[in-house]
């Protein structure tokens, strides 16, 4: 490998590893501005900069300001991490798929079927780690009884009276709409931006 080759390696990885600084930070920002949608679940914008990642850069980085984010989130946690690692399971199952079909073929078809095919595995990784993972751990770790959880279901629809049906009625339609939400944002905002994330300073 030659002196040039290996500076310009150096230089492009250094780029790479500001960039997903940069888009962790905005992450991480974003994390904080949640709008209350239903029962205890808050939408927020804090994966958007981690599909502009995985988009620009591939899945690896997008994953990376997913983690990189709720690393932080966990200094300060309300949820005894439950939450952060909600949340790197479920916007890794928008990020990483979405960001492998699009790399595949860089064009608006490609970006919008990449986050159609994420938002579906988000939405159903969504309830799978709700019923799974994180209400049992909420009951464990934070002391909350079922009666409580289901409760604030039952509170939106009186039909709901079990985890089940919490997690079917509740928690998927909510990351459905955060994953079209996402999706919209992607669409209109990433060929906007997508310069700046491809062009170093200086060129």
């Amino acid at each position: 490998m030659s002196a040039t080759h290996a500076k310009t390696r150096s230089s492009d990885t250094l780029f790479t590893l500001t960039r997903c600084g940069i888009l962790a930070a905005m992450a991480v920002v974003l994390y904080y501005v949640e709008i209350p949608v239903v029962a205890f679940y808050k939408l927020d914008l804090s994966t958007l900069p981690a599909i502009l990642a995985g988009f620009a850069m591939g899945p690896v980085q997008g994953l990376a300001v997913v983690v990189i984010k709720n690393l932080v989130h966990m200094l300060g946690t309300s949820t005894a991490c439950v939450g952060e690692f909600a949340d790197i399971l479920m916007s890794g199952c928008f990020v990483v798929p979405a960001s492998l079909i699009y790399r595949r073929n860089k064009n608006r078809h490609s970006a919008l079927i990449s986050m159609i095919v994420g938002t579906v595995l988000m939405t159903i990784a969504g309830v799978l780690i709700n019923y799974f993972v994180l209400i049992p751990a909420y009951q464990v770790l934070m002391g909350l009884p079922l009666e409580v959880i289901v409760g604030m279901g039952q509170a939106v629809w009186s039909y709901i009276d079990n985890t089940l049906k919490l997690v079917i009625f509740i928690t998927a339609p909510f990351n459905l709409l955060k994953g079209c939400v996402l999706s919209v944002v992607t669409y209109l905002l990433y060929k906007r931006v997508s310069p700046l994330l491809h062009q170093k300073a200086g060129r």
